[in-house]
């Protein structure tokens, strides 16, 4: 049964410590900022550290009990053999002694299952608690920490980080203070009855971690193949899933297929060449262990045979080897691994530590409804300090006009809708809604007043009719319905198979483009803002449905504000004024008459097009 054990423990630590490698840059500070999160646990972990004193502590003493258990009960059976009688125990005469033995091992296995009781929730609230405050932070992290990382390693947090970090957590913390429990007290009680077995059984366990250490180099540069291996066939299974219409459509369903088999079978081959030398280590280990265990079981024979150890301290002594030589051989692999999980918890911890928006004010302006007044005061922004891409931006919109913004690609009309919305803060300069500066608004205040459509479409899992009530989630059905007319989107909701009720699913894409930009456009219909802003909304539409589109916008737009970027120059001649960007400023403002007229970088844009 130890035997067994040990096998399985000691795998299970290879297998943390060959694929969690990494090791934390602040282990201390980590340590600290984990005490403190855990600070609703810290009489949990209490209770458990008592625990596990206990059981170490009694774990230690039970072998020291049973050596004079079986040497008492030794001496009874010679003494009964010599005089002719049949041995036998009674309750006074040994059987009281091993029901306190009994008692002992009963009182270990409860110490045992508290503490693993204890600490079974431990990670996972640990974990939970984390979790929500990542999800919290991402909505206070500015929309440029998402330019700088990746969504996938942004998910990795969430994710691989806090499993790796749990599943370390879970039962390493007890393994590794039980383990050094263990050993400490198994040492002693082995030098204490003998210290030449005692100098044998170190000599073995040095040689077993010699071989460990020499093998796991080997062992860790097949396991990080294979984690490379296994993210090139993720990475490629996504990437062929997301592009089967290209694949097919340029014929290239061989080549696609071809990359996979030698994606997987570089696979295969690095995960066999790993578990081979991962489970090589462990037959290795045991064969040194059990090597080291028939030289002390020859020379413990040789001290029964002369009289210098009992019995009972034989067995004694084996039962502190089994105790002493498992946590010995997994004790550097719970370190690693619980170094790789201080490694991911640090991670999350930066994470958690990454620069907020800007607070909201402490004695906010309200504004209910705006009115539409929107101006620009020499605004100037840069996506990093080094490198401004508005200098001095300035203009002015009153109620109900319509603001076209144009410009090539990479101009910085996204940019100043985006400034407008304050997704980016500032370098210098104002902008104020209705007179007011939108610093002094909150987020939730200002985005109130704001109805978006962007190029491109995003909708949520979910049915028609909660995609379309997003941003007013207490819309009654005649409301959604409505806004779905408008924006002419009811014929085509009624012809699918539930209705409003249809659920949708990966973005949608049992819909065309235009029907998910239509749906887009019924969510800012539903919500009724005060200024629009519209972000190339018709783009993706036919020439038909962008006619109608039109003409149920121009009725929405009446009375309002409305910023609208396009490429288009035909879609925007009716605009009040034109603002066309060039490298993050505004270059040319007016009317689509006058910019002609003054025949500069407007008209030879609009020329172009028209050529």
């Amino acid at each position: 049964m130890a035997d067994y054990e040990m096998e399985e423990s000691t795998q299970n630590g290879m297998d943390d410590a060959f694929f969690g490698v990494a090791a934390p840059d602040h282990p201390k500070k980590t340590l600290k900022r984990l005490w403190m999160s855990v600070n609703n646990q810290h009489k949990r972990l209490g209770v458990v550290l008592v625990s596990v004193l206990f059981y170490t502590f009694l774990s230690v003493v039970a072998p020291l009990y049973s050596a004079y258990i079986v040497d008492l009960m030794w001496s009874k059976i010679k003494d009964a053999f010599a005089n002719g009688l049949v041995f036998s125990i009674t309750w006074a005469d040994g059987g009281r002694d091993i029901f306190f033995l009994l008692l002992i091992y009963l009182v270990t296995g409860f110490f045992y299952v508290l503490q693993s009781f204890l600490m079974a929730s431990f990670a996972e609230n640990l974990s939970f608690r984390l979790r929500n405050e990542i999800s919290s932070k991402l909505n206070r992290l500015p929309l440029s920490y998402f330019d700088l990382n990746k969504p996938g390693a942004i998910l990795s947090r969430m994710t691989n980080d806090l499993d790796k970090m749990s599943e370390a957590f879970q039962t390493g913390i007890l393994r590794l203070f039980t383990s050094i429990g263990m050993i400490f007290g198994s040492l002693v009680m082995m030098f204490r009855f003998n210290i030449l077995l005692t100098v044998v059984f170190l000599l073995f366990m040095g040689i077993s971690l010699l071989a460990t250490k020499a093998v796991s180099g080997k062992t860790l540069k097949f396991a990080l193949r294979r984690q490379e291996c296994v993210s090139e066939v993720t990475a490629m299974v996504e990437e062929n899933f997301s592009g089967r219409m290209i694949i097919k459509a340029f014929n290239q369903e061989q080549n696609s297929s071809q990359r996979m088999h030698k994606a997987t079978r570089d696979l295969a081959e690095a995960s066999q060449k790993a578990d081979f030398m991962i489970n090589a280590i462990n037959p290795g280990i045991r064969f040194i262990n059990r090597l080291g265990q028939i030289v002390i079981a020859v020379l413990g024979g040789n001290m029964l045979l002369n009289g210098t150890m009992s019995i009972g301290v034989f067995q004694a002594f084996f039962q502190y080897v089994n105790q002493s030589a498992e946590p010995l051989t997994e004790l550097a692999f719970m370190v690693n691994s619980m170094q790789s999980s201080l490694a991911s918890l640090e991670r999350v911890y930066a994470l958690l530590d990454e620069e907020e928006i800007s607070s909201e004010p402490a004695l906010p302006d309200i504004i209910k409804r705006a009115e539409g007044y929107v101006d620009f005061s020499h605004v100037r922004f840069g996506y990093t300090p080094e490198k401004v891409l508005m200098q001095d931006v300035s203009f002015s919109a009153k109620p109900g006009q319509k603001i076209a913004i144009v410009g090539s690609t990479g101009a910085g009309k996204t940019t100043l809708i985006n400034l407008l919305m304050r997704f980016y803060e500032l370098n210098g300069g104002q902008i104020l809604l209705d007179g007011k500066d939108i610093h002094t608004l909150t987020y939730a205040n200002l985005r109130n007043n704001f109805g978006m459509v962007l190029q491109d479409t995003w909708l949520f899992e979910g049915t028609i009719a909660e995609n379309i009530a997003y941003g007013k989630p207490n819309a009654t059905r005649e409301e959604i319905v409505a806004a779905a007319k408008a924006a002419r989107v009811d014929f085509f909701v009624r012809t699918m198979p539930h209705g409003y009720d249809t659920v949708l699913s990966n973005d949608g894409e049992n819909l065309s483009i235009g029907q998910r930009q239509l749906l887009t456009i019924a969510r800012v219909f539903l919500c009724d803002p005060a200024v629009l802003i519209l972000d190339e909304a018709t783009s993706s539409v036919d020439t038909h449905t962008e006619i109608e589109i039109g003409k149920a916008m121009g009725k929405l737009m009446k009375k309002r504000t409305s910023f609208v970027i396009a490429h288009r120059l035909s879609t925007v001649v009716d605009a009040d004024i034109i603002l066309l960007m060039q490298n993050g400023n505004i270059v040319e403002q007016g009317g689509h008459n006058t910019l002609l007229k003054a025949g500069g970088a407007y008209a030879e844009l609009y020329n172009s097009q028209f050529a």
